[in-house]
């Protein structure tokens, strides 16, 4: 028989034992860190490049602080290009 348990029920338990979290808003941090690292390098390149846009950061600032990000993103990202970023934001 399958169980009905919530994933990942044994982190959430830890979390609303350790913080001042209830069961609820543990298992929404547990699905929001899930979903942040489950992202392509793709997504992460999009994502990153509009918030940094909005700071006001030019595309070349942009361009360069992506690259130096993207090695200690959580998954290995291949080394892409200034041109290979370009084309992940615009196509």
């Amino acid at each position: 028989m399958p169980s009905s348990r919530p994933a990942h029920e044994d982190l959430i338990a830890y979390l609303t034992r350790t913080t001042h979290l209830g069961p609820g808003e543990a298992a929404r941090v547990v699905a929001d860190v899930l979903a942040y690292f489950s992202e392509t390098t793709e997504e992460y390149v999009r994502r990153r490049h509009a918030e940094l846009q909005a700071r006001g950061l030019t595309n070349t600032q942009i361009f360069d602080r992506l690259a130096a990000e993207l090695p200690a993103h959580r998954v290995a990202a291949p080394e892409l290009s200034v041109r290979q970023l370009r084309r992940l934001v615009y196509g």
